[in-house]
């Protein structure tokens, strides 16, 4: 590009970064940033970004999921460029966000001059805080919200399907959320690991997206008076949970191929002068090759029910997520990949360890995806950081792709 592309570029890179920090300000809670589905935050967000996306001179609507979308005015079979508006408590400023960012950015530059129209999808729910689910949004947009998943609950008895309605939207319209037709789908994101920092690189291609297995596993024992009970005729189920939970990282750490966390624990009485009654963990397990995966969490969920039955406390097993690994489309990440090495940038492929949207839509619609680095590997986090001009080098890319897909016709 020529020195004026240039000052574009180092432009909406600087708007995009200073867009994610103003977004980052609106939140649920009093301190930190922390939006939810369909929360007060999110409607306050969404709101926020709408406005920008009009004075794009985009077409916006919100979807019967919460979906917040807009369309460049050009006829034609869309390109989707998404990513998710949502965020995990106290989070930082860019995940997922950014990549919303980006893409608004590529159609300020670019949108009125492509020969197809850009949609650009800011997903209402990734990170599955609220309900224990995550993908929403996304699985709105590939026809996938069923009803089991409407009908899940959050900690207050609402139901997705309750929520919705609650935010003034129509559950019954859910089929019209679906896309079915587009050019293809590119998302952008913080890479949320350390891999591109140490090699000092600016972005990353993404080939596929690890599989994952996530569960709920409660232990119920008998809860009573911690003095006056004595140790031989308890049935504690924090003791149960945290001998399994020792063996989950001792696995997970000597397994080739697979990693495994346990990253929340709820305990029941939940007081220090109480043996606990039940104690309900959550189970992430994600590995690159599905048969791998499938092995650790038959290995993982037998050793519950052992530890379990070691102190007379019971075992209950809630499937919350499984998917797949899942590759990239390799046309569109080809063209990707061309774009990246047309900037005179190194081109790296990789492996996503964390999932993505693009997941729930790469078995439905050709998809690629694009790491940008993330400062000390930092993410989900409220230090989560990047820098401007690794965002213009994504930006540069990213215009690089609307270019070639333009001149592919």
């Amino acid at each position: 590009m020529g020195a004026l592309g240039s000052q574009v570029i180092a432009l909406a890179s600087e708007v995009a970064v200073a867009r994610c920090r103003e977004l980052a300000v609106i939140s649920d809670a009093e301190h930190g940033t922390t939006r939810t589905f369909l929360s007060k935050g999110m409607r306050r967000a969404n709101d926020r970004v709408a406005a920008w996306m009009r004075a794009a001179g985009m077409d916006v609507r919100m979807d019967a999921a919460g979906n917040l979308r807009g369309r460049t005015r050009v006829e034609g079979t869309p390109l989707v460029v998404a990513s998710h508006l949502d965020t995990v408590p106290n989070a930082g400023a860019f995940d997922g966000v950014l990549g919303v960012m980006i893409g608004l950015g590529l159609a300020e530059m670019c949108g009125t001059s492509l020969p197809f129209p850009l949609e650009l999808i800011g997903f209402s729910e990734e990170e599955g805080v609220r309900f224990g689910v995550p993908f929403i949004g996304s699985r709105a947009v590939v026809g996938l919200l069923d009803d089991a998943l409407l009908s899940r609950q959050d900690d207050d008895g609402v139901s997705v399907r309750a929520a919705i309605t609650a935010y003034g939207l129509d559950v019954e319209r859910l089929p019209e959320a679906r896309l079915t037709q587009a050019r293809g789908y590119v998302e952008f994101h913080i890479e949320q690991g350390p891999v591109l920092e140490s090699e000092g690189l600016a972005v990353g291609v993404v080939s596929s997206i690890t599989g994952q297995s996530r569960y709920a596993v409660t232990f119920t024992g008998s809860a009573n008076h911690a003095g006056t009970t004595p140790m031989h005729l308890r049935q504690d189920a924090v003791t149960a949970a945290a001998a399994w939970i020792v063996e989950v990282e001792r696995y997970a750490r000597e397994t080739g191929g697979v990693v495994a966390t346990v990253g929340s624990v709820r305990v029941q009485p939940d007081v220090g002068n109480a043996v606990a009654g039940s104690a309900v963990c959550s189970l992430d397990v994600r590995g690159a090759e599905d048969a791998v995966r499938e092995q650790s969490v038959d290995y993982l969920l037998g050793v519950a029910e052992r530890e379990g039955n070691a102190r007379g406390v019971g075992v209950a097993v809630e499937l919350r997520m499984q998917q797949n690994s899942v590759p990239m489309d390799d046309g569109l990440t080809q063209m990707l990949w061309d774009a990246v090495a047309e900037t005179g940038l190194p081109v790296r492929r990789m492996v996503s360890g964390a999932g993505h949207d693009a997941m729930v839509i790469a078995p439905h619609i050709p998809a690629a995806l694009l790491f940008l680095r993330t400062l000390g590997g930092l993410s989900h986090h409220p230090d989560e950081s990047v820098r401007t001009e690794d965002v213009a080098a994504a930006l540069r890319v990213g215009a690089g792709l609307l270019q070639r897909m333009g001149d592919a016709g």
